[in-house]
């Protein structure tokens, strides 16, 4: 089965930004392990809530203070109880999903270019 193909166009519609993991806690509704994340884009965008499965690499509280990317410009998204307003990235690797981080501090709300 083939997919079609994304254009350049597809991908500039995408809204990449950096945020800070303020508050991570296990999300216990989920039907697969996931924790709900909160996670500070800065002042343009504020404090954004999101749930990932990344609970095979990360305990709660090492997330906390860790920059991440995540696209914010999906419509939320409801899981259980919780609506999930932001997609953090990650890869899908050995042993589970490993977060997408700048390899450097930079400022909340930087964006992905």
């Amino acid at each position: 089965m083939s997919e079609a193909a994304a254009t350049f166009d597809d991908f500039l519609k995408l809204d990449i930004r950096v945020g800070t993991i303020i508050d991570a806690r296990v999300f216990e509704k989920a039907r697969r392990p996931a924790y709900q994340l909160e996670v500070d884009f800065g002042e343009a965008l504020g404090v954004k809530r999101s749930s990932a499965q990344i609970t095979e690499h990360y305990a709660p509280e090492e997330l906390v203070g860790k920059q991440v990317l995540a696209v914010v410009n999906f419509p939320p998204r409801q899981i259980a109880n919780f609506f999930s307003e932001v997609l953090v990235l990650g890869t899908y690797s050995e042993g589970g999903v490993v977060l997408i981080t700048p390899d450097k501090p930079v400022k909340n709300g930087d964006k992905l270019g």
